[in-house]
Parts: C-alpha cells; structure tokens; sequence
C-alpha cells in the first residue's frame, strides 16, 4: 500500500506539471532554457542538478498548490473534546483538512486558481513558503508527526522526473 500511495500520488503530481507546461508554453519554454543552460543538451537531468533549476522547483511547488494529489488529507480523530475557531469539536470526531482548499485560499493566494510558479522565485512574496508541512499554507504532504513518510522521495521524484520529461521533449496538443 505504501508503494501504490507514493507512485500513483507522485504520477499524478507530474501529470499535472506537464499539464499545466502544455496550457502555458511560455512558462514551459522558460523551464526548457534553465535545464538547457544547467543541464546543457549532451546529458541527462541529474538529481545534483536539481539544486541549481530553481524556476523547475518553482513549478513543482505551484503544481503541488495548485493540485495537491490527496486533497483531502487522511482521517484523524480528536483525542479529547476542544473548540477551534468557535466550533465545538466532540472527542472521538472524525477530522479532515482540506488541503486543496488551503492552498487556494484567496486570502493567502494572490490569483489562487492561476498557475504561476513565479510566486516561489526568490524575491516573491511566497519565495520561503515550503511543502514540507511547515507552512500552513500549503501542505500537500500534511504535517506534524503524521506528515507523509515518502514525502522527501515524493519531492525529489517528481522534480528529477518533470525535469527529465521537460528536457527531453517539447510539450503540447495535438493540433
């Protein structure tokens, strides 16, 4: 279960990324010219690489905003009786966070159904924000100590494997 969880999630997060390159070609030739000036065009992508493709991993956090693959996050159950924000939550309530809905809150998100992976660029607004579960305001992989297991290879997968099918091929619809 725990190898379908981190393919399958990790598979539709780059189906996404590919996605939204088709739909926005400028930001696809964008991408294209880093790896082409990192990577260069007598090599493959290289996880090593991955550090220096700053606008790549700006579109892997927008991807992982805009379309966070459990959007809903898994069960919890309340351990005891609180109240959060003014609702009275039972203990033994069952609880789930709505991940996609957080990461398009117009309140946090300039534009929040727009893709834009400019957000993340070094001297953005958002450029800290992390998807690592220590910013709330996007949190594909949860967070705390039930933060998902597979989210250090999930990240590093989905990075490396988008760099690699952007390098290799120019994206678009059928015409």
């Amino acid at each position: 279960d725990m190898f379908t969880a981190g393919t399958d999630t990790s598979t539709s997060t780059v189906e996404w990324a590919i996605a939204e390159l088709i739909k926005h070609p400028q930001i696809q030739k964008k991408v294209q010219a880093e790896l082409d000036s990192v990577v260069g065009r007598d090599r493959l992508v290289n996880e090593s690489d991955i550090p220096n493709l700053t606008y790549l991993q700006a579109i892997v956090k927008e991807t992982f905003r805009l379309h966070p693959s459990t959007p809903l996050s898994i069960p919890r159950i309340a351990s005891e009786s609180c109240e959060v924000a003014g609702y009275h939550i039972p203990k033994g309530a069952h609880l789930l966070i709505n991940v996609w809905a957080i990461s398009r809150d117009p309140s946090i998100w300039t534009y929040p159904l727009e893709f834009q992976p400019e957000r993340f660029m070094p001297g953005s607004k958002y450029e800290h924000i992390d998807v690592r579960g220590n910013d709330f305001e996007v949190i594909p992989f949860g967070a705390g100590r039930r933060i998902c297991p597979g989210m250090s290879m999930g990240i590093r997968s989905v990075q490396l494997i988008t760099a690699t099918l952007v390098h290799g091929f120019e994206w678009e619809l059928p015409a």
